[in-house]
């Protein structure tokens, strides 16, 4: 989840359509709840802000034992009292007993296409065998989202990589599955040579479906049927579905596109890529330089053949991953779903770029408990919507449909394929709500929605859209969490209720706020919201990617209850290494272990003179995945052992 670029100079300002009223008054003022209600009337708003709700889990923050962390800086890591971490997974790690050991000075493609991968960010944990919910056994599924060839190659040309690396780098992204076990003794192992392991990267074949099969702008001289992709990168965080799968979001898949400057102006392709992202010039990585697939001018189709949902099978390695288009096609964050009461499945992202917006899709056919096999066309056939909030703390789903509304030919579209592949012009036509860079979306146990917006320093900037009731303050450089009610608790309905959860920041700014647990209770500071995942207690961790810059600090993981007394009460639980991202926090179904993923440690340094030598001391720093676990085997956050009497 690396940050977003900045608009370049040829990308047009994001427009004003589709925002809520202003209120630059408001940052000012507390968030309290009663001074938020009266301050936004004075303003000529009114700011939905429920009173704390009860959602039936009693023991929602009895697991919230734990103390601050205190917060590290420079190649430092710390994590909660009575609390211990292990690293399980690290870049290059053989998957196979074929695959050489981890060597930065000889690596290949070949080598790294049976090694675990770079940059893991999503991390889920499968039981085994399946269905049960056994904690000690199990699937990890990991993303690989991009990579720092910096602080991979000795001696690496920024911009001008060789053929080899490259290729490298192609095995580095997409995914790994991994089976692995806990010992007698407590500690985790990978299994290796497991059947069930397996590497998807961006070479791997992967199926096209939904509306947009075979339509004329998938269509490539390597596929010219438009059916089949080669590859799938940029595999950000993810989501599962209630039948075991994992859906994987392809999110700056722009990033590995070059010189767009050079199609027709005016074009089609050109337009459509502008509004994505791709690049004028060279590619942030140069894989344009040795692979034709990433060269726009001499392969305009390719990039609408990623930017999309792919689902995956952890459990079978013979089923081929499926690009679900009728999700649609953007730079999103996650992609997590829930059963609606009339049995559709409802799934929720967020396009993780400045202004962009909040979607759900939800599916045509209902979830069948009994018959696995028959969900798997499930995500093929259904609605999608992009969400309008409103200042009242009302909102709407609108549906993005061909024919309806402005999505007509009038405004260049033809069919709902092409409402799928041009989303973003989809949504910008309906008038949704602009937002501050919407990142993970996540359900909780009682069906309320939880959004992370991470930041958005352009916010009110001369040019841009200024704040509105869901995005409130000018230059948000520590983002916010707002919390979704669908009406009627319906998670297939078209209206909602809001409300702000979190607006993050110093606890003491008056523009903070923290469901209303007052400032000076014991609240960590927070910044930059990124992943979010609840235990089975109910309790919402935040993971974080953006605190060196606003505070300083390293990034770190956060637990702060929804509900009780201390609802809103945030608590650093681990803070992270130098240059890099926390991120993919997943729990074992008895939250004995908590995994999760150190993303780019060293980031902003090289090979040579890096800022981290994690997780083994010595350089190139290796993202990696961790377990983490209370020395009691306790659930995480349980209060650590009491301390040893003194003796007199």
């Amino acid at each position: 989840m690396s940050d977003a670029e900045p608009p370049t100079q040829d990308t047009p300002p994001p427009s004003r359509a589709g925002v809520g009223e202003t209120f630059d008054a408001i940052v000012a003022r507390r968030w309290s709840r009663r001074a938020f209600v009266r301050d936004s009337l004075l303003a000529g708003l009114t700011i939905y802000l429920p009173s704390v709700h009860k959602s039936g889990i009693a023991d929602a923050g009895s697991r919230m034992a734990f103390g601050h962390v205190a917060s590290t800086q420079g190649d430092v890591m710390a994590v909660a009292d009575g609390h211990r971490l292990s690293v399980l997974l690290r870049w290059g790690d053989p998957l196979f007993s074929d695959a050489p050991p981890f060597d930065p000075w000889r690596q290949s493609a070949g080598a790294q296409a049976r090694q675990f991968g770079y940059n893991c960010d999503f991390v889920g944990y499968f039981p085994l065998p399946r269905p049960s919910e056994t904690p000690d056994h199990g699937l990890l599924v990991v993303n690989h989202e991009y990579t720092n060839p910096e602080l991979m190659f000795p001696g690496y040309r920024d911009g001008a990589p060789t053929a080899e690396q490259v290729a490298i780098q192609q095995e580095c992204v997409g995914l790994s599955i991994v089976e692995v076990v806990r010992g007698k003794g407590g500690d985790w192992r990978i299994v290796l040579d497991s059947p069930l392991n397996r590497r998807i990267s961006a070479t791997t074949s992967c199926q096209i479906s939904g509306p947009a099969v075979g339509h004329t702008l998938f269509r490539t001289a390597a596929d010219p049927v438009g059916r089949t992709v080669r590859g799938t990168l940029a595999n950000c965080s993810a989501g599962r579905t209630p039948w075991g799968t994992v859906l994987s979001a392809e999110e700056n898949f722009q990033d590995v596109f070059g010189n767009r400057d050079k199609l027709l102006p005016a074009s089609e392709d050109l337009v459509n890529h502008m509004r994505v992202g791709v690049p004028a010039g060279p590619s942030r990585f140069g894989w344009e330089r040795h692979d034709p697939r990433f060269d726009v001018e001499q392969n305009p189709r390719e990039p609408y053949r990623f930017g999309w949902v792919v689902e995956v099978d952890p459990y079978d390695p013979t089923w081929v991953p499926r690009k679900r288009t009728a999700l649609g096609r953007m730079r999103r964050e996650a992609a997590n779903s829930v059963v609606s009461k009339g049995g559709q499945v409802a799934l929720y992202s967020g396009d993780d770029t400045a202004f962009e917006y909040v979607y759900k899709f939800v599916t045509r056919g209902r979830y069948d408990r009994i018959n696995r096999i028959g969900n798997r066309d499930l995500l093929d056939y259904g609605t999608l919507f992009v969400a309008r909030f409103n200042a009242d703390g009302s909102g709407a789903w609108l549906p993005l449909v061909f024919g309806q509304g402005p999505l007509t030919r009038l405004n260049g579209f033809t069919s709902q394929a092409e409402v799928c592949i041009n989303t973003l012009r989809a949504a910008d036509l309906v008038g949704a709500t602009k937002m501050d860079r919407p990142e993970d979306i996540e359900i909780a146990l009682d069906g309320t929605v939880f959004i992370a917006l991470t930041k958005n320093a352009q916010r009110g900037a001369p040019g841009f859209a200024r704040p509105d009731a869901a995005n409130p303050r000018s230059l948000n450089k520590h983002g916010h969490i707002i919390e979704l009610h669908e009406d009627g608790g319906d998670h297939a309905g078209r209206s909602f209720r809001w409300s702000l959860f979190i607006v993050c920041g110093e606890p003491g700014d008056p523009s903070t706020y923290f469901a209303g647990f007052p400032a000076n209770g014991g609240i960590s500071r927070i910044s930059c919201p990124d992943n979010l995942a609840f235990d089975h207690a109910g309790n919402l961790w935040i993971a974080t990617d953006g605190q060196p810059d606003a505070f300083g600090i390293n990034d770190g993981l956060f637990g702060v209850p929804v509900d009780g007394p201390e609802r809103g009460r945030v608590r650093r639980f681990f803070s992270s290494v130098a240059g890099s991202e926390v991120t993919g926090h997943s729990f074992t179904p008895n939250d004995g272990t908590l995994f999760l993923s150190i993303q780019h440690p060293g980031e902003g340094s090289s090979m040579a003179a890096p800022s981290s030598v994690f997780p083994d001391g010595v350089s190139p720093p290796r993202p990696s995945v961790v377990a983490i676990e209370h020395v009691l085997g306790l659930p995480i956050g349980s209060a650590p052992p009491p301390a040893p009497a003194v003796g007199g």
